[in-house]
């Protein structure tokens, strides 16, 4: 098999650059993914000017010319019609997803060139190329030992030049051209590993979980949007929700127990990274990130959510929030049985799994309740946990839940779950960016990354029912969001019913606006929701507004800063205040 460097650039293609007929982007997809539980390739395209329908069957009719040479099947090829284009899928074996990946381009190449009316190579010399690409890619010895390991039971990771078997303390990775003959089997196994995904609460489920494996005594890590980490090394920063930080995680030889945070973009992306995780999350699904690989409505986006169930391992536990009605319709189509969590015990699916001894988690009297099919535990007082602001923060209720139910999942002991639900706080520490409180001259004041309606109403509702004398809110948005998406999540704050606001510039997210632009819509937004111009306070930056709020406060106000950059400046800000107090 040769680098993944020279498969890249193994064909090159003039595909027409036309408005209305676009090619929006193709991908290999490593693991489960939203079309199936197998490796395979996917393009999206975009269609003004011609029927999508005709479209989607001419470039699905190149495909399947070009897959009897290349002896891929053509039985798991999918089309996912979608507003003003479609998505085409096919599975693909691990060791010819590049080759997949150049069949979807040649194809188009040719439904685009046709419906243009312009010039083309012939198809029988694409077939030629696409067969020698075929053969450069060819691996057997990448095939055979993920077959092997499946036999066994055993999880792979794909990248683009190594394979890595098993997780964690039972991994072994090599390069892709240096696989081995008989790696030694006995030494090789999967570690508990749990994936977590939703439209809000990914990171906060994802830290839990991860602190309930150390407290169970286990090397416990994390990959997320922030970081990548095992135990107390913080192996690297950054956006890792997707394939790269499950690698870098998963071959960490420390790692006893694993918890992926998983995106969407990562899924669409990539695909899943696993195939063998013992629990997989989904917090709740909301409108965020449409328009995006072709997802264009929140029905669409909770079925990439959910696809996490096709990463399970056999006896792996699908754990999903029963109050969240798209997540229970999606959920209706799939060939499984979840494991359900409510803050009602009278929710009829926590009812049903009761009723039929299936392992449920609810909130009842107060009491955060688990059962495990057999016997039903009142597990902690929801007010004894530390993230949810004496129960008002009924979102981390919810998390509460999932994170418990899936720390069971992977064999955690109750105690260990009850230690972390009433240790674990929202502060820079355990939870950074999610609800962290600091006390400043007296008042109340909670940091928050929330960023889109969901979790700006979830965080503002929260905190409405907390007393204050004032109430102050921070916010700012980047600039690639609408005018009116900012104004909506502008509208969002007032359920906290601010008394002042500061609207921020956010320089470093101006994403093709001009300057005070978007404070400008935040602050026409506040005017519309009944605050006065002298409310509407101006900052040139969140850390600047920050300050502005941190010089009014006075004993018995409350703050919330909604805080998507400088967040480090700010903490040390109100540090520095609270320590001065």
């Amino acid at each position: 098999m040769i680098r993944s460097e020279e498969l890249q650039e193994a064909l090159v293609l003039p595909i027409p650059e036309h408005p209305g007929l676009m090619l929006d982007g193709c991908r290999r997809l490593l693991g489960p993914n939203l079309y199936g539980s197998e490796p395979g390739a996917v393009g999206d395209c975009l269609v003004t000017c011609h029927d999508p329908a005709e479209v989607l069957s001419l470039w699905s009719g190149h495909v399947r010319h070009f897959l009897d040479p290349l002896g891929l099947p053509q039985s798991g090829l999918r089309l996912r019609p979608f507003d003003g284009g479609g998505s085409l899928y096919f599975p693909a074996p691990v060791d010819q997803l590049f080759t997949a990946a150049y069949v979807i381009e040649a194809a188009w190449y040719l439904t685009a060139t046709g419906l243009l009316g312009l010039p083309a190579m012939a198809p029988e010399a694409l077939a030629t190329e696409l067969i020698r690409i075929s053969g450069m890619e060819r691996s057997t010895a990448l095939t055979t030992l993920t077959a092997e390991a499946a036999r066994r039971g055993i999880d792979r990771l794909l990248d683009d030049d190594a394979l890595t078997l098993g997780h964690g303390t039972g991994s072994a990775t090599w390069a892709s051209d240096a696989l081995p003959a008989a790696p030694d089997w006995a030494r090789l196994h999967d570690i508990p590993l749990a994936l977590v995904t939703g439209t809000n609460g990914k990171t906060t489920t994802t830290r839990l979980i991860a602190a309930m494996g150390a407290a169970a005594g286990k090397v416990s890590g994390l990959s997320s949007t922030e970081f990548v980490k095992v135990g107390d090394e913080v192996l690297d920063r950054g956006d890792y929700s997707g394939p790269a930080g499950a690698r870098l995680l998963l071959r960490d030889k420390r790692l006893e127990i694993g918890v992926l945070e998983v995106a969407r973009g990562g899924i669409l992306r990539r695909g899943l990274p696993v195939t063998r995780a013992r629990a997989a999350v989904v917090t709740n699904v909301a409108a965020d990130h449409l328009g995006q690989y072709g997802i264009t409505t929140v029905p669409e986006l909770a079925q990439v959510k959910l696809s996490v169930h096709r990463a399970l391992a056999p006896g792996g536990q699908l754990i999903l929030n029963a109050d969240d009605p798209m997540v229970v319709t999606t959920a209706s189509l799939l060939d499984t049985r979840p494991v359900w969590f409510s803050l009602s015990a009278e929710n009829p699916l926590i009812s049903h799994a009761r009723a039929e001894a299936r392992p449920c988690g609810w909130l009842a009297d107060g009491m955060v309740h688990l059962s495990d099919g057999t016997e039903e535990t009142a597990l902690v007082a929801a007010a004894d946990v530390p993230l949810t602001l004496g129960g008002a923060a009924r979102y981390n209720i919810e998390n509460a839940l999932a994170a418990a139910l899936a720390a069971r999942a992977l064999g955690l002991a109750d105690t260990a779950i009850r230690k972390v639900l009433t240790s674990f706080r929202s502060d820079p520490t355990d939870n950074p960016g999610r609800a962290n409180e600091f006390t400043v001259n007296g008042a109340r004041v909670f940091v928050d990354f929330a960023h889109n309606p969901h979790s700006i109403a979830a965080i503002t509702s929260a905190l409405a029912a907390l007393p204050a004398k004032r109430r102050f809110a921070l916010i700012s948005h980047a600039g690639d969001r609408s005018d009116e998406d900012i104004a909506a999540l502008t509208r969002g704050l007032f359920a906290l019913r601010p008394d002042t606001v500061v609207a921020a510039e956010n320089p470093k997210y101006l994403r093709g606006r001009a300057p005070g632009e978007v404070p400008a819509l935040i602050r026409r937004a506040c005017q519309d929701c009944g605050l006065t111009e002298d409310q509407i306070l101006p900052a040139a930056s969140p850390a600047d507004g920050a300050g502005k709020i941190v010089a009014r406060l006075q004993p018995g106000d409350l703050a919330l800063l909604l805080v998507h950059d400088e967040r480090a400046a700010i903490f040390d800000l109100l540090r520095a205040q609270a320590g001065a107090a």
